[in-house]
């Protein structure tokens, strides 16, 4: 007995209440399905329908059966979706929104080799420092950075989120280098408006993890919430600025702006964040949506893609 194709005569002999109904639906002769499913019950050693000239009837143990035989057929159609979906060209039309500062410095430029490796892929970037509901605003994939909240959406990590304290050579020859983190609370910082506890935890990398915490409070009379506006202030000596690095790689390589207190790691929250792609939740995820989450975190796993 070929027992899916026995399970497929059952299941839609069930949902139609007859024999004749679901070979119609199989292509099939209404004898095949009635042996299918007879062959079912000898198997089962129990009857799966009760007859009558109304029609089919499941039995207790049909209803049983049905529910089972209903899941392993899902997983089945799941599994050939999947592996199915490993060879087919991905294509259409894929809506991603993402932060606009990073946005602009590492999907954009990167976009134009995206396009060519996968030809059939329209993109629409939705640039946006909003967090969208993606599902209620019909977008395929979004980008996001932080500590992402408890959702019912997917998520992949692509990179680390890394900020390092960051001024410009005339800041620091006007105030002098701070050698420790508590130097910084009487230095001139530039916030987030959001950090609203005006505080930067520190971690030493070389000390025990026990020892190396702490906590500093800052001061200072300007606020952005906008990454690209923290950078120019700190390029123009107004302060010390916590950045993320894949802010600041030309500004540091060009002498625009020196690292400050490198042994230490540096994060406004104690959250770890990282750098994510988002996407609703789906049993088989589409291949472009897959394409472009593989093509970003490939390119942004290379040793020196972050480097300062």
């Amino acid at each position: 007995m070929d027992y899916f194709s026995a399970m497929r005569a059952f299941r839609y002999a069930a949902e139609l209440g007859s024999f004749s109904q679901a070979a119609a639906k199989l292509g099939v002769k209404t004898s095949t399905v009635s042996r299918s499913v007879r062959d079912l019950e000898q198997d089962l050693a129990i009857a799966l329908f009760n007859r009558s000239t109304r029609g089919l009837v499941l039995t207790e143990g049909g209803r049983v059966f049905y529910e089972q035989t209903l899941q392993v057929l899902q997983s089945l159609e799941e599994a050939r979706a999947v592996t199915a979906a490993l060879n087919s060209s991905p294509r259409g039309l894929l809506r991603v929104t993402m932060p606009t500062a990073f946005g602009r410095r590492h999907i954009i430029r990167h976009l134009p080799e995206f396009l060519e490796r996968f030809p059939k892929i329209d993109v629409d970037a939705v640039m946006t420092d909003e967090v969208l509901k993606i599902i209620d605003s019909g977008i395929d994939l979004a980008i996001r950075i932080g500590a992402l909240p408890d959702s019912q959406l997917m998520a992949r990590r692509l990179a680390p989120h890394r900020r390092v304290v960051c001024a410009s050579p005339r800041y620091v020859a006007r105030t002098g280098t701070p050698s420790s983190p508590e130097d910084l609370s009487t230095h001139v910082t530039l916030r987030f408006p959001l950090a609203a506890d005006d505080r930067w935890i520190f971690v030493d990398r070389t000390a025990r993890a026990e020892a190396s915490q702490l906590t500093v409070r800052l001061g200072g009379r300007i606020r952005a919430d906008d990454t690209e506006a923290l950078l120019d202030l700190a390029i123009a000596g107004c302060g010390a600025a916590l950045l993320p690095t894949w802010a600041i790689g030309d500004a540091v390589r060009n002498g625009q702006l020196v690292r400050l207190l490198p042994e230490w790691e540096v994060q406004p929250t104690a959250a770890t964040p990282a750098i994510w792609a988002v996407y609703p939740p789906k049993k088989t995820v589409s291949t472009k949506v897959r394409a472009f989450i593989d093509f970003y975190a490939e390119l942004f796993s290379k040793e020196d893609y972050w480097d300062l």
